[in-house]
């Protein structure tokens, strides 16, 4: 027995003691093969899975590596069976190959016979292949790679994609070198993907994942396709590579609701990609439309399920993924990984803080009691609809005014789910509305004053959780939130974190409901934050309405 912040157990959980000295440290060596599931005051419990393991393989780390940092960190021994079946799990990543033949093109490559014949009597791997070459080769239809990368996955024998990539249609691209260059983990993302080609890169939200795709397109030197969120997130990709780049307007289009542009870097966005006509997607032909050497999903982790259907027939062009949180609550992380790539370069956000890149951040819950009136509503409704009354209590109203109050002047976004409470806390608080329904001129004209300073409270919707860039915003309160989304939680944080001029931190709220589901999809969304090392500090309603917020020591 040692004194490690550590407590491996069998079932493939590790447990991690917050308040021992060693815990960023152990911290730091689990998060390239175990995903945080739940994190309490004082342990945080990490789960080993099988994609987690695969995903750590495919970045360079061995099951060796693997063993060593549970045993050095563990404070009692690890179970045998446990270190046995890490081993066996990161083994299966890369028995199957698939690679490009010079005499029959794409072929799958066994380097375990036994593994291969399993493999050809599964139903769905059958009819992706062609001929058998010899006894450790099989012929692959090459329209079939991204599918068969799937079921291998699903089967429990990931791939190892060697074949390579089209080189697309040539278009210079350099990178503007007036008063700019790549930051040290910039750079290192670009050359993580670029030696494999695809993949996902994971980033901070403010730490420059433009930049990172700018880079990635100068290095590749050929027709790129972008795909955003939304039309404002295009159009700010398009100004920082005009501004970056040596790209000019006239070489860029974009391709939305509103314009149907391409052009040598064509800018889409996913809304316009998944619109249907007649049944059928019109739009995907995109992919088709040019030679396009490079494609990036920008916020890969909201990719839609018919982008993914498209991407699969991609595999020979060169896909970066984008995201600050490689997080699905649909739980479709092993189609990010077979479809788009493995993760390539992951930064954990307190490391990005601790060099100056992001702000600093404080995370504050806030609980409010509901009203007689609200709980025998809430005890008395229907279980879809119990949510929606616990987020939207208007015991929440006085909290956010409080908070503004003493954060008096600075640019301060509130932040909500929910859109007739977004309209009450725009009048309530003489402050302007985005939301779905807003037109992109009408969104960029107020994200442009709060910009400038001309308004210093924004009430917004979802459509402002990603890719939106508001440097100087330093307060955000969440009144409501997508269920339990963890992934909605991060971006919401990320819009404070560009690093402020006189190095201010940033504060973010989260105003809940005790007593209700309010509190426990809180505690789900904040589990990725924690994670990454924010502790979120609780306090009451009452107290914040007092004379003084507390404060985190």
């Amino acid at each position: 027995m040692t004194d490690g912040p550590m407590i491996v157990q069998s079932d493939k959980t590790v447990l991690l003691e917050i308040s021992h000295p060693d815990a960023p440290a152990a911290r730091a060596s689990l998060a390239p093969f175990a995903e945080l599931e739940r994190s309490p005051e004082h342990m945080h419990t990490y789960r080993i899975t099988p994609l987690a393991l695969w995903n750590a393989r495919a970045a360079g780390h061995d099951a060796e590596q693997v063993v060593d940092a549970l045993v050095r960190w563990s404070r009692f021994p690890v179970p045998q069976n446990l270190l046995v079946d890490i081993v066996d799990t990161m083994s299966r990543y890369g028995r199957i190959v698939l690679r490009s033949d010079p005499a029959h093109g794409l072929v799958m490559v066994s380097r375990d016979r036994m593994v291969l014949e399993e493999i050809l009597r599964h139903k769905k791997v059958a009819p992706m292949l062609g001929a058998r070459i010899d006894t450790d080769t099989v012929i692959v239809h090459p329209s079939e790679r991204g599918n068969l990368k799937q079921v291998l996955l699903k089967v429990g024998w990931p791939a190892e994609d060697e074949a390579g990539y089209v080189n697309g249609e040539a278009h210079a691209i350099s990178l503007a070198e007036d008063g700019w260059k790549l930051r040290d983990y910039q750079a290192m993302a670009v050359d993580g993907f670029f030696a494999a080609g695809s993949g996902v890169v994971v980033l901070p939200c403010g730490a420059g994942k433009t930049l990172v795709g700018a880079a990635a397109m100068a290095k590749a030197g050929a027709t790129t396709l972008i795909l955003v969120t939304n039309t404002v997130s295009g159009r700010q990709w398009r100004r920082e590579l005009i501004a970056r780049t040596s790209l000019t307007e006239d070489e860029i289009g974009e391709y939305s609701g509103e314009r149907k542009e391409i052009r040598p870097v064509t800018i889409a966005t996913y809304q316009v990609m998944t619109r249907k006509s007649g049944g059928q997607y019109r739009h995907l032909d995109l992919f088709d439309s040019r030679d396009w050497g490079l494609i990036i999903y920008d916020e890969v982790h909201l990719l839609p399920a018919p982008v993914f259907r498209m991407t699969a027939d991609l595999q020979s062009r060169r896909r970066l993924g984008l995201t600050a949180t490689l997080v699905r609550e649909d739980g479709r992380e092993g189609d990010v990984f077979s479809l788009i790539g493995p993760k390539r370069y992951d930064a954990p956000w307190k490391d990005i803080e601790s060099q100056g890149w992001i702000a600093p951040a404080e995370c504050t819950e806030v609980r409010v009691t509901l009203t007689d009136a609200e709980r025998l509503s809430y005890a008395t409704a229907e279980p879809e609809e119990r949510y929606r009354l616990a987020a939207t209590a208007r015991t929440k109203m006085p909290v956010v005014k409080a908070i503004l109050d003493r954060h008096v002047g600075e640019q301060t976004l509130v932040i909500g789910a929910y859109l007739d409470q977004l309209e009450e806390l725009g009048v309530a608080l003489d402050a302007p509305v985005i939301q779905g329904s807003t037109k992109n001129l009408e969104r960029e004209r107020l994200f442009d004053a709060f910009r400038s300073g001309e308004i210093k409270t924004l009430v917004v919707s979802k459509v402002a959780n990603f890719s939106i860039d508001l440097p100087d915003a330093t307060i955000a309160i969440q009144v409501s939130g997508t269920f339990g989304s963890r992934q909605e939680e991060a971006q919401r944080l990320g819009r404070l974190l560009r690093p402020k001029s006189d190095g201010r931190q940033a504060h973010f709220y989260s105003v809940v409901s005790r007593d209700t589901l309010d509190t426990e999809y809180a505690a789900h969304r904040q589990r990725f934050l924690a994670e990454q090392g924010y502790a979120y500090h609780i306090v009451d309603a009452d107290d914040l309405l007092g004379p003084e917020i507390p404060r985190q020591g």
